[in-house]
């Protein structure tokens, strides 16, 4: 029986216009009702995840920056936090301005990049967060524990290049990894979603097999992988479509209310 399900937001619980369908919400409250425990698992910053935490009355913490920040949606506390170091953030942020790939500081609730442009104006309408421009090495001296993610936007196969180079160098301190084709995400190493939602399946004392887990990209891979019913959207990347156990309806279609419907609450009646 599943006492926990965690979901993704853009483009799996979340439609082209970045909002939670009705058939989804249904789905997800009743589910609520039933007394399973329903987290938000995303790459987001937590001021970002949290309006849709609370448009479903959950309050349960939530999984942000791909597990690098868990919090509490309504109180706002910090139940864990691992971030990259300040000196590692500095370097990687001058590397990729070397390489001329635009790039996106995350800490905490508030994002900087040195030099705003169409890829800042794109990321703030999709998430209704301001973008900040800044001296990140500034901000950082301001900060030096770190930040919590760094997100660089640009042309898919100009990134893969660029992680490529950058995990020749950090692949023992970072962790890189795609939640767009275009969005390319460094966190810390120990810092994925699949870590992370076990560790909160673990302080509840649930079984892996108790979890149900929603995604669509490379970012949700661990996540889907350690989940005993790890569900793709059918828009999902197809690496994620070979490792999960189901594939649902696409985003647009309310495939995580068809899934929870078929799997969770037609188990509970």
């Amino acid at each position: 029986m599943i006492k926990l399900i965690a979901t993704d937001l853009d483009d799996t619980l979340l439609n082209e216009e970045w909002e939670i369908s009705s058939g989804n919400a249904q789905a997800i409250r009743q589910a609520v009702a039933e007394g399973i425990k329903v987290t938000l698992a995303t790459g987001r910053m937590a001021i970002s995840a949290r309006k849709y935490a609370r448009e479903l009355g959950l309050d349960v913490p939530i999984i942000a920056y791909h597990g690098a920040l868990i919090q509490q949606p309504l109180s706002g506390e910090i139940l864990y936090r691992q971030v990259i170091p300040a000196g590692l953030a500095a370097e990687i942020m001058e590397n990729l301005a070397k390489k001329e790939i635009y790039a996106q500081a995350c800490l905490k609730d508030r994002v900087f990049t040195p030099i705003a442009n169409q890829y800042s104006e794109a990321h703030e309408k999709m998430t209704g967060i301001a973008v900040e421009e800044a001296n990140i090495s500034e901000i950082l001296a301001k900060e030096p524990e770190g930040l919590e993610k760094i997100l660089c936007i640009g042309e898919e196969e100009a990134l893969i290049r660029a992680a490529g180079q950058l995990k020749l160098v950090y692949s023992e301190k970072l962790h890189f990894t795609f939640s767009k084709r275009n969005y390319l995400e460094i966190v810390d190493k120990e810092v994925n979603k699949g870590t992370a939602l076990q560790a909160l399946a673990d302080g509840w004392g649930f079984r892996a097999e108790e979890v149900m887990a929603f995604g669509d990209n490379l970012n949700d891979w661990e996540m889907i992988n350690y989940a005993g019913i790890g569900v793709a959207v059918e828009n999902a990347h197809p690496e994620i479509k070979k490792i999960a156990d189901y594939i649902t309806s696409s985003n647009r279609e309310d495939g995580v209310a068809k899934a929870i419907e078929r799997f969770v609450l037609a188990k509970t009646c």
